[in-house]
């Protein structure tokens, strides 16, 4: 059977339905707001929907609108579409007013190489209203050429001014079975495989199947090594947990710099058919792109860190079953014996806090310090002697 790009929105029938036939019947408005917990595939959604939107060929096209083997389709799925902007806030925890008007600015401009242009803003419930204020004229009256996809967690948390000019599309909570289910005949991972990746993307089906797919497993393996070395975590000493830190750092850094290759790699190619000013956004927004590959690396870090301190505490709650990190269960069933619930709970609570800090302008590797030394301490209590470092 032939695929169009809504097959893409796993989990999310009603959705992938209602986009599709959208497409089809040539309803398409200038604002939409997609709206769902995360890793309820609202970004991929949103890129799929772009994808099909930018097809030279149309909803009349062979695949309704996403026929997979022109330029433009490709460009879009890989998600290097000079076209199809993606943005993030860029305030510690909100968009910036300048950032909202770059936007607003660069929406006048003709496209580079589709009809259309397509804005995808993710986390529109951290607009604020100096930042709506800037964007309300736009986003009501955009080019017609120019379509905004808005990503949020609920209707309700983004601001009234700006969800009432958007037609809502709400996604439904993809319980982690169900998710594991999806990635699992997407990727021919075993179930035990999926869960982990699951975990590891804060359950988001997307990426879990990025992490399996990766380039030479290179996500997996840095798992597992991450993994190992927290089974020896009660017994590391001071200088043992800050090596870890910027261990992890560094990875992740190293699976950034994949993807840093791959744009430049993409970049060069094509750099003669570009005039200068064009060159400059798409260095721009490869800049984005890779600040949110760093971003999304160290959350995925953390997302491990948790989940092994989950299992641990399924063990000290007397439910073994319940660990979904099964190839190391071993070590976490001789950590978790023993340990306080209660401790461990006020713990991953804390964990969650210092990860927060990660979308601030914060060392990561400070973060990650702090969070693997909480850890330590629970494991073992204040004053807990550890083996010297090597």
């Amino acid at each position: 059977m032939i695929q169009d790009a809504f097959d893409g929105i796993l989990g999310q029938p009603q959705v992938r339905d209602y986009l599709r036939s959208a497409l089809t019947a040539d309803r398409i408005t200038h604002a939409y707001l997609f709206t769902g917990p995360s890793g309820s595939n609202k970004t991929q959604a949103a890129f799929a929907f772009a994808q099909a939107l930018i097809c030279p060929k149309g909803a009349k096209g062979p695949r309704g609108g996403a026929c997979g083997d022109c330029n433009g389709c490709s460009r879009a799925k890989r998600r290097v579409h000079p076209d199809v902007r993606f943005y993030a806030p860029e305030g510690a925890s909100a968009y910036l007013v300048e950032q909202i008007r770059d936007i607003v600015a660069d929406v006048s401009l003709a496209p580079i190489q589709a009809k259309r242009k397509i804005y995808i803003l993710d986390r529109a419930d951290l607009m604020n209203v100096s930042a709506a204020n800037a964007f309300l004229k736009t986003l009501e009256e955009p080019p017609p050429n120019v379509v905004f996809i808005l990503l949020g967690r609920t209707r309700e948390s983004v601001l009234p001014t700006i969800a009432s000019r958007c037609q809502t599309v709400p996604f439904r909570h993809i319980p982690p079975t169900e998710a594991a289910g999806i990635v699992s005949q997407n990727t021919g991972a075993d179930a035990a495989l999926s869960r982990v990746a699951i975990e590891a993307c804060s359950g988001s089906i997307t990426r879990a199947i990025g992490f399996i797919r990766e380039k030479g497993n290179a996500r997996i393996h840095f798992r597992q090594e991450l993994m190992a070395r927290l089974s020896r975590l009660d017994r590391m000493d001071d200088w043992q947990v800050l090596q870890l830190a910027r261990t992890l750092v560094e990875g992740s850094k190293a699976l950034v710099d994949q993807v840093r290759v791959s744009l430049e790699a993409e970049l060069e190619e094509n750099r003669d058919l570009f005039e200068r000013s064009v060159i400059r956004q798409i260095e721009a927004r490869n800049k984005r792109q890779l600040s949110l590959k760093t971003s999304e690396y160290l959350h995925q870090c953390v997302a491990i860190l948790k989940s092994w301190l989950r299992d641990v505490m399924a063990v000290a709650a007397g439910t073994p079953e319940l660990i979904i990190n099964e190839d190391f269960r071993a070590d976490i069933v001789r950590v978790g014996g023993g340990l306080s619930v209660a401790r461990l709970g006020a713990a991953l609570r804390r964990m969650e806090e210092a990860e927060g800090a990660l979308d601030y302008n914060v060392s990561p590797e400070t973060c990650l310090d702090a969070i693997l030394f909480q850890m330590r301490e629970v494991l073992n209590g204040p004053g807990h002697p550890c083996e010297p470092s090597l």
